[in-house]
């Protein structure tokens, strides 16, 4: 295969460096195919991805049984349009499995989904308590029977530290992620992604977020308070160089992760 050359800010896509920096369907919708089958007994088939941008992890999961179906919601015409052209269209026939909604998170959807998720922390724009139950309470009363609602969580000394992480991803591409600003008294949180490349150029501010940090024994709270019976923490462990290797395990106190500077847990709930 032939060597692909380095990008530049002239003819790189955002969205595309999104979904190579920030976001991994395998270990994802591994995670939660896992959880869900060891809990109930059976492969879940019904997803909901909310917050569901370019919509990557729904087109993931119709891609396993032709049984699989996903439903995604998110308010951004754009980029639901890219991601129908870029992760929809590739799949051809099955692509009519997957179903992209422009509305707010908290609308219903044409199904009870078995998985429904919030990732990469979206859900952090909801920046009052009431919001955030409120939209978690939605979530409860939308899942079947037998259903689980799973979001990311980000932790650790430096999640609310003002700083910038940087990380090459190929192709001479840099991911920066800069937390700009964070307001103690209020959990206001600013951050975004650069992207830097080989010749010099820059996608400075591709993405901006303003939003609400929100802890993760605030995040559990806030479960519980929305209905939820069951909530449990899962935390990604540590490899020896002090990153994460990936695997989560389930530990209510996080205390595998206590000494992490920066850790990230899966939040499962369900109504049992």
């Amino acid at each position: 295969m032939p060597r692909q050359p380095a990008l530049t800010a002239r003819n790189a896509d955002k969205h595309e460096l999104y979904q190579i920096a920030v976001q991994d369907p395998l270990v994802d919708l591994g995670f939660m195919t896992r959880v869900y089958s060891r809990r109930f007994g059976h492969a879940p088939r019904l997803f909901r991805e909310d917050f569901c941008g370019t919509a990557l992890l729904s087109a993931s999961w119709v891609k396993g049984s032709g049984e699989r179906r996903a439903e995604g919601f998110d308010l951004n015409a754009d980029v639901l349009r890219w991601g129908r052209e870029h992760n929809l269209a590739p799949l051809g026939a099955r692509a009519e499995r997957v179903s992209l909604r422009r509305a707010d998170v908290r609308s219903p959807g044409s199904f009870r989904p078995e998985i429904r998720s919030a990732t990469n922390f979206s859900y952090s724009v909801f920046r009052t308590r009431a919001e955030l139950v409120q939209y978690f309470t939605a979530a409860r009363k939308s899942l079947a029977r037998d259903g689980l609602f799973v979001i990311d969580a980000y932790g650790g000394s430096e999640a609310t530290a003002e700083l910038s992480e940087r990380r090459s991803i190929g192709r001479g591409v840099t991911y920066v992620w800069d937390q700009a600003l964070y307001l103690p008294g209020s959990g206001e949180y600013h951050c975004h992604i650069h992207f830097r490349f080989r010749d010099g150029s820059r996608l400075q501010r591709a993405f901006t977020y303003i939003w609400r940090y929100w802890s993760i024994p605030e995040l559990l709270d806030a479960l519980h308070d929305a209905g939820f019976g069951r909530v449990e923490a899962y935390f990604e462990q540590s490899a020896k160089d002090g990153s994460g290797n990936g695997v989560f395990r389930l530990d209510p106190e996080g205390r595998t992760s206590r000494d992490c500077a920066g850790l990230i847990a899966y939040l499962v709930a369900s109504g049992d």
